[in-house]
């Protein structure tokens, strides 16, 4: 889960995909190995903010926001016998777009933002993650 810095600021129209997906896309296209190695294993979501359900399950309150969240079961974790629920990473515009207007800053904090959320999915938890420089 990666944080936000700052607050929340009110989402574009509905309807007008564009340039932050393809920011996305192009991010998407140069995150490094071995996180590469295990994109196809999640989803990739684009929503505009929290839901009321991600909020309450990671304990956040109206004024925190998120530049992403995995959900899942982490790759260290699968057992044989396990029921498998899709992975996901999802990214939120809102934050993203709002903390990085410049559109090469928004790119990166996008691709820094997936690989941390691919490391969770890796069973990386935040502190080594911070001890390999991804925080």
């Amino acid at each position: 889960m990666t944080k936000r810095r700052r607050g929340s600021r009110s989402a574009r129209p509905a309807g007008r995909p564009g340039r932050f997906e393809q920011l996305v896309e192009r991010a998407l296209d140069g995150i490094p190995s071995p996180f590469a190695d295990v994109l196809d294993e999640v989803a990739i979501v684009i929503a505009d903010g929290l839901s009321p359900a991600q909020r309450e399950e990671n304990e956040l309150g109206p004024d925190d926001e998120l530049y992403g969240l995995y959900e899942g079961v982490p790759r260290t974790e699968y057992q044989a016998d396990y029921l498998q629920v899709p992975n996901r990473i999802t990214l939120f515009r809102r934050a993203l777009e709002e903390d990085f207007p410049d559109p090469q800053d928004l790119m990166d904090e996008v691709q820094v933002t997936v690989i941390h959320e691919l490391a969770h999915h890796m069973g990386i938890d935040d502190d080594r993650l911070e001890e390999l420089g991804f925080d």
